[in-house]
């Protein structure tokens, strides 16, 4: 099969949610067809970065978004019904330099990862198209609508446009998949069951915990740290969870570009440590991971990493909805600051219930969740007729 996949952003390095499925799904992929890998690119890709994405596709496709359209693009989407962030991604000269490509490489299938991308290729009525909703985007838009301050409007409207979009883009394609039962039912479409599961993966040979011993902290959180989920998250640890525990107790914060918010958050207990060319090595340093996440959608990637490094995760219910591990078994749940403060100190106070959580989680995700067994998946309705 040759294979047209288009992206919204350049998938390395690895540092969020979209890029890590996308770079993954390619790779494996690209082991039994001919896949073109076409990135939008509003950043200033490194030499490095296009290496590495050379090296899991046939060919590889970098178009720049000229930086002047886009604010231009989210002023003239005032006046537009589309969201703005369709707006944000979508150019006349990117979109020419788009078909072009589509006419020289003659896919079978064109793969769309994300609604944002959705305008590029919809219209493509020749060739059988899949477009990956990953995550229903209206819900975890409105799901963040009261912490958006002086941009309450903004979000409360973008909720309203993306629930519109998202139902509209889906008659345009023939295959639709989505990242977890719980998104999919967010997708008002009346055929939105017949969206495909295609949840991520873990390579839990590369995520995998070498020893319990030297411990620097007790507690660590990882993501993307500008990402308004993970901001909120580390301020409620920060702010509502660790006074409740004792006052040795030693928070690492991990991720690339922490906010102006998590920076004043470091302190005698704190550590932010930023962007880790290797994010294995700061699990390492942990013994607890907690993920107080009440806003977002879609299965989060840090606790799959975290749990095949068989650190025990306390996390919401909210996030462990497309998760789906038993609790107290192979995580715990806690849906308030006193009830996270108890799981903590339980799993702080018994290194053996820490270690058996710990290895129960790395069982689970080893078992439910791999790269390989999700993009065979994927291959298959890629390849339906």
């Amino acid at each position: 099969m040759r294979l047209f996949v288009i992206v919204s952003r350049v998938p390395y390095p690895l540092d969020k949610g979209d890029k890590l499925r996308i770079y993954h799904q390619v790779k494996e992929l690209s082991k039994s067809h001919t896949v073109h890998l076409c990135c939008l690119d509003d950043n200033n890709t490194s030499d490095n970065d296009i290496e590495k994405l050379s090296n899991i596709c046939t060919e590889l496709s970098i178009i720049k978004l000229q930086k002047s359209k886009i604010y231009f693009n989210l002023l003239k989407a005032f006046f537009s019904s589309k969201p703005y962030q369709v707006h944000y991604f979508y150019q006349a000269q990117a979109h020419r330099k788009v078909k072009r490509l589509i006419r020289e490489f003659n896919p079978d299938r064109i793969f769309c990862q994300l609604i944002r991308t959705a305008e590029y290729v919809k219209l493509e009525h020749n060739i059988i198209k899949t477009i990956d909703y990953m995550d229903a985007f209206s819900k975890g838009i409105e799901r963040r609508i009261e912490k958006a301050g002086l941009l309450k409007p903004v979000f409360k409207d973008e909720s309203k446009r993306l629930l519109k979009y998202e139902h509209l883009i889906f008659d345009y394609f023939e295959r639709h998949t989505i990242i977890s039962k719980e998104d999919r039912k967010w997708i008002l479409h009346e055929k939105r069951n017949e969206i495909e599961i295609i949840s991520n993966g873990i390579d839990t040979e590369f995520f995998k915990q070498k020893t319990e011993e030297s411990k620097e902290y007790d507690i660590i959180f990882v993501g993307n740290m500008s990402y308004a989920p993970n901001v909120e998250a580390v301020k409620y640890l920060v702010l509502k969870i660790l006074p409740l525990l004792p006052s040795q107790i030693k928070v690492l914060i991990a991720g690339a570009n922490p906010a102006k918010e998590v920076l004043k958050l470091k302190g005698k207990q704190v550590e932010i440590s930023g962007w880790l060319n290797d994010i294995r090595e700061a699990y390492s340093k942990a013994k607890i991971f907690v993920a107080p996440l009440f806003i977002g959608t879609g299965l989060q990637n840090k606790l799959l990493e975290a749990m095949a490094m068989e650190l025990p995760c306390v996390t919401t219910s909210l996030a462990n909805k497309s998760l789906r591990a038993s609790d107290e078994t192979s995580i715990f749940i806690a849906d308030s600051a006193n009830e996270f403060s108890d799981k903590i100190n339980k799993l702080l106070a018994n290194k053996t219930d820490r270690l058996e959580i710990g290895k129960n989680a790395r069982e689970f995700v080893k078992e439910k969740y791999s790269w390989k067994q999700s993009t065979e998946k994927l291959e298959a309705i890629l390849l339906q007729q």
